[in-house]
């Protein structure tokens, strides 16, 4: 089932499947938001923004309007 990253539970693993926004890829890919890798939502900021998510070993912060943009499959 595929949803986008911004809709996983804290603790809730996943698998990238794409990176929906052109201006955003070269970014993200840079970050290590590479499809095909495994992903776990760490963290929600009480307002839900911004959120924390593991990825290969790194804990990484983003803004939910990015986490937005990256689909993932469960």
């Amino acid at each position: 089932m595929q949803k986008k990253l911004s809709e996983l539970q804290v603790g809730q693993k996943a698998i990238i499947v794409s990176l929906e926004d052109e201006e955003l890829v070269l970014k993200l890919l840079e970050m290590g938001f590479i499809p095909g890798e495994d992903i776990t939502m760490e963290q929600i900021a009480p307002l839900g923004d911004p959120v924390s998510v593991n990825i290969a070993g790194y804990q990484v912060s983003l803004r939910i309007n990015e986490a937005e943009t990256i689909m993932v499959e469960i």
